[in-house]
């Protein structure tokens, strides 16, 4: 306790005893942040606070990582028993990117909340970029956008192009019967020749791959299967019961779309956990080393303040005895 008034009694005795050429006002401004010989100093105080709250953040990362790695399990099994359902239509109805159709509309799928890297930043981009590769006089390309963050991001530049947008997707634990529900608001509210589907593809929690996945309407599966383009095998099968071609068509198509959007929105999220985590790991790495930078510099604050403390007291130990 006499130490520490010492020092204060010290601190405000500083400008009177030592300014020359400032004013008083300064030097008592200054008093606080430089010690001897204008070396800067910082308090004990603020470093403990800094510490305090390093501390308090790698413990919510590290909280996060646990929680993401949870979710992960948990989707990781749907999304690869969902791989089986869209499969079968990629062979009968196939995928083709490059066609050429007049209207496109992009669906982009992203995540509602942050701090997942960049997974939702890499499928604007790929929305983006590919809205200007099927850009042209005679085309016309829309947007749906599922996720708040992409919203957030194409909206800046492409208000006019959103059709439609939702949000809170995985507010509930993701289902097939949900995400039927959403694929057939989009089919009645979207008109579309093709529907280009933008996703992460999960392949392991530090890796996933932009994909691009491709749903033709039914008149131009037609038109492809009747020109011998790319969909020419599809008269080879045979219709059984009482339904036309064109309602047959009409039906694969809207099953096809409601398959791959759900194994869509199952390979995102899967990333979107992984990314979550390997972000977290980050951050709680990047707060023990910062941390641990901060407590060398508290313990050399405190040395410094104790040896400045031995000095006082043998100087005035040495002024009384001399």
């Amino acid at each position: 306790m006499a130490m520490a008034t010492l020092r204060r009694e010290g601190r405000r005795l500083a400008p009177l005893l030592y300014s020359n050429s400032v004013t008083g006002a300064r030097s008592t401004f200054l008093s606080d942040e430089l010690g001897p010989q204008g070396a800067r100093t910082i308090s004990t105080q603020v470093v403990r606070n800094r510490m305090k709250s390093v501390k308090n953040i790698q413990k919510i990362t590290k909280a996060m990582k646990m929680v993401a790695a949870s979710k992960l399990r948990a989707i990781q099994t749907k999304a690869e028993n969902s791989r089986g359902i869209w499969q079968p239509f990629t062979a009968l109805l196939g995928d083709a990117p490059s066609i050429d159709v007049k209207k496109n509309v992009i669906v982009t799928i992203s995540s509602d909340k942050g701090l997942c890297g960049g997974i939702n930043s890499t499928s604007v981009k790929i929305s983006k970029a590919f809205r200007k590769l099927c850009s042209g006089p005679e085309n016309e390309t829309k947007y749906v956008v599922l996720g708040e963050k992409a919203k957030v991001q194409l909206v800046r530049d492409s208000r006019k192009d959103i059709e439609l947008s939702v949000s809170e997707l995985q507010k509930n634990p993701l289902n097939y019967t949900q995400v039927s529900v959403l694929a057939d608001d989009i089919l009645k509210n979207v008109e579309f020749d093709a529907l280009r589907i933008v996703f992460n593809k999960f392949h392991s929690v530090v890796a996933f791959v932009p994909t691009i996945s491709t749903v033709l309407s039914p008149e131009i599966v037609e038109r492809e299967s009747e020109t011998g383009g790319k969909l020419g095998d599809l008269d080879s099968y045979e219709i059984e019961g009482g339904e036309t071609k064109s309602e047959v068509l009409q039906n694969l198509a809207e099953f096809q779309f409601s398959c791959v959007l759900f194994n869509a929105v199952l390979e995102n999220a899967c990333s979107e956990q992984g990314a979550r985590m390997s972000a977290m790991d980050s951050s709680s790495r990047n707060a023990g080393e910062m941390l641990d930078r901060l407590t060398l510099t508290y313990n050399r604050t405190r040395q410094a303040s104790i040896t400045t403390e031995l000095i006082e007291i043998i100087s005035g130990a040495s002024a009384l005895t001399g």
